[in-house]
């Protein structure tokens, strides 16, 4: 008998990765020979291809790139904002073989040059449609030892910086072995590695997760995930892709342009960060309460809502379900995973917060200090080995063998607990573990209690140094228009939670600092 698995990708997982294409472009040059009238993608700029038409601006910026000297085993830093033309270039550098270096373009310059440095990049790519981009492109432009030119690609302008290319034999090989991008992690506790995700890596991501999320060809699916995070990428635009759903890109997140775009273009579906529902609820329920909304009237017709990049806090999840009247459904990856492990699936939603069983395909393992498997439903740390993990870190060797071991599985770094169904639940990162007075307290427990106060838009618990202990610290971003203040908020927690996982100190904040994925910041505000 089949599992609801091989019901939902319509074969086994074997069978399904032995018939992954050979490059990520393959599936939408599928649906264009297939469906070439139907819609592909679309932008906040009004432009517009169906898939026909995204394969011919995929053909044409694929000889524009070739011109350029662009060849099998580049990098192509690609400095962005959501965009037509950034999903038209990333295509075409997947037929030539070359490797997208997807960057945000809010990013500084400096760590911007970091990344320049280390992988040696053919091109740069600035989309000048980004007021960031441009000013990017305009300060790198005043420098006389590059050459420079403006393309037109998609309708949109693209700065190209040529840069001198030293030849480098690795680079041959590693094509061989089906690298398709680079994904630079962001570097918060020193230079930022970047991870090799090859074509079979991203593919099946794609195609599993768009099968258990339910998604299909007439689905039309809201892009605001940046695509220069590994999320936005390979969970979101190729695995609508893949089945040749239409998506639609905005370059940033506010959430009433989200709420027009997504009635507009009737959009069927959204993937976002926890932060991200945060704030489309808190919005929806301040203007009903204005009368500018109505709750009914004017919401989405929605038919799957999914959360990831971050824990989800069970407020966060309730709220959202309330005002949508439908399950938000959670998932767990990273980087170097491609980045899904776990994901809920669409047809067996859960009423907790677990990001679900592993992907099918997968093996893990729950290992304790000592590295020996802990017992049934106790936290260890998660390893994973499977199609998705990464072929290592680019020109990095010592960094690889740290995380990932002979056998091919990848340390996450996280710890974890299973259930009786099998189910995944995150306990928190290992290097955010607080040990207060000798116990262990998991930040998301305790975010997870903090957030249901109605007044708490966002919050990240850290570990604070004191002489001789840890001390749990709780950083709070309120509500629009919320004059919460700590005193009420510790009589919230009180009950709620033993003693020492309570915070010691309560920090409000205007604004909590986030990557443009949406996921908060916690190592600037350690630094704070």
């Amino acid at each position: 008998m089949q599992s609801n698995d091989e019901r939902l990708l319509g074969q086994s997982p074997q069978a399904l990765v032995d018939s992954l294409p050979a490059k990520v472009s393959e599936p939408m040059l599928k649906w264009a020979s297939m469906l070439p009238d139907a819609p592909a993608v679309r932008d906040h700029l009004g432009r517009q291809l169906s898939y026909g038409q995204l394969a011919q601006a995929v053909r044409a910026a694929q000889a524009q790139l070739v011109v350029q000297g662009v060849c099998a085993g580049d990098r192509i830093m690609l400095v962005n904002e959501n965009c037509v033309p950034l999903l038209v270039v990333i295509l075409a550098l997947s037929e030539i073989g070359a490797w997208p270096v997807v960057v945000n373009a809010r990013m500084a310059e400096a760590e911007l040059e970091k990344i320049r440095a280390h992988c040696e990049p053919r091109l740069m790519l600035y989309f000048l449609d980004s007021d960031a981009a441009e000013q990017l492109w305009s300060n790198a432009a005043s420098r006389p030892e590059d050459g420079y030119r403006v393309f037109d690609i998609a309708n949109g302008k693209v700065g190209v910086r040529q840069l001198t290319v030293h030849p480098a034999h690795d680079e041959v090989s590693l094509a061989e072995k089906g690298v398709f991008t680079l994904i630079y992690t962001t570097g918060t506790t020193g230079d930022p590695k970047g991870v090799m995700l090859t074509h079979r890596n991203v593919l099946y991501v794609a195609a599993v997760s768009s099968a258990l999320r339910g998604l299909q060809s007439d689905d039309t699916v809201y892009l605001v995930l940046p695509v220069s995070h590994v999320f936005g990428i390979s969970a979101v635009f190729l695995a609508s892709i893949y089945v040749g759903a239409e998506l639609v890109l905005s370059d940033r997140f506010e959430p009433a342009l989200a709420m027009k775009a997504m009635r507009e273009h009737a959009v069927t579906g959204v993937v976002g960060v926890p932060a991200m529902f945060a704030k489309l609820v808190d919005y929806i329920r301040d203007e009903s309460s204005r009368g500018d909304l109505s709750p009914t009237a004017d919401l989405p017709a929605l038919r799957f809502m999914y959360s990831g990049g971050a824990p989800l806090d069970p407020a966060i999840k309730q709220k959202t379900e309330k005002v949508f009247g439908l399950p938000l459904l959670n998932g767990y990856g990273m980087t170097e995973s491609g980045p899904t492990i776990c994901q809920v699936r669409f047809n067996e939603p859960l009423d907790n917060c677990s990001v679900g069983k592993p992907l099918p395909g997968l093996d893990i393992r729950v290992v304790g200090n000592d590295g020996q498997d802990v017992a049934a439903g106790e936290v260890g740390e998660l390893q994973v080995r499977g199609p998705n993990v990464m072929l290592g870190y680019y020109r990095n060797p010592q960094a690889t063998a740290a995380v990932l071991d002979t056998a091919g599985y990848l340390n996450t770094g996280d710890l974890v607990r299973l259930d009786e169904e099998g189910n995944v639940h995150i306990a928190g990162r290992t290097k955010e573990l607080i040990i207060h007075s000798g116990f262990n307290v998991y930040p998301p427990e305790v975010e997870g209690v903090i957030s249901k106060h109605p007044e708490v838009l966002l919050c990240a618990v850290l570990g604070e140094s004191v002489e001789g202990n840890e001390q749990v610290v709780a950083w709070i971003q309120r509500t629009a228009g919320s004059q919460l203040q700590a005193p009420e908020l510790f009589e919230f927690i009180k009950p709620q939670l033993t003693a020492y996982k309570r915070p010691s100190r309560i920090v409000f904040a205007e604004q909590l600092p986030t990557a443009p994925s949406g996921k908060v910041l916690k190592h600037k505000l350690k630094q704070l």
